[in-house]
């Protein structure tokens, strides 16, 4: 509710004051939501939503929506949750496998990320990686940054290999061309889940 949120704004307003916090930001909202807080923020003169935190991937490209519109024009950063789609770009999960102690084994369906389309959409990125000499990881990593809108990748790792691997992807930037293998495989995969 509109009174709702007014209490939110209201309690963030006194966790800044208060220097509990610097700022406050959403997480699995939608746009118009996004808007309204926005909206209420400006009325009341209270804190804004700094940021928004969607998941966002190769796979996974909602945002690049009416919500690329909202997030530049009102600088609201993406902080893009899950940016390997829950490891499936990482090629681990590659002929629809299950390896012991990984998020599949726990979870087989991923959230209902495992799609008869899925596969084959991984498959091609993967490809796409490997005639580039690139790591998976870093190349879907760094495609965050590559949005017209600020985007930060939000990194996890079980191992400090995978830490160091999805780390390292801070400096590479994608060539033109393998952003336009991007844009082509996302015309073929457009929404593998």
């Amino acid at each position: 509710t509109i009174a709702g949120m007014l209490d939110i704004l209201r309690a963030a307003e006194a966790a800044i004051a208060a220097g509990k916090i610097r700022a406050i930001g959403l997480s699995n909202e939608t746009v118009w939501g996004a808007g309204q807080w926005l909206r209420l923020a400006d009325e009341h003169r209270l804190p804004r939503m700094a940021t928004i935190q969607n998941e966002y991937s190769l796979l996974h490209r909602g945002f690049d929506t009416d919500w690329a519109e909202l997030s530049a024009m009102e600088n609201m950063p993406l902080l893009a949750w899950s940016p390997l789609a829950t490891g499936l770009l990482s090629g681990k999960y590659a002929g629809d496998v299950i390896p012991d102690h990984t998020r599949r084994s726990r979870n087989p369906e991923l959230g209902g990320r495992i799609t008869p389309q899925v596969f084959p959409a991984v498959s091609a990125y993967l490809g796409l990686a490997r005639d580039h000499g690139l790591d998976p990881c870093q190349m879907a990593l760094a495609f965050t940054r590559t949005r017209p809108y600020p985007c930060i990748p939000i990194i996890g790792a079980t191992t400090m290999a995978q830490l160091k691997t999805n780390i390292a992807a801070a400096d590479l930037r994608l060539s033109d061309e393998v952003l336009a293998g991007i844009a082509a495989l996302y015309r073929d995969h457009p929404a593998p889940f």
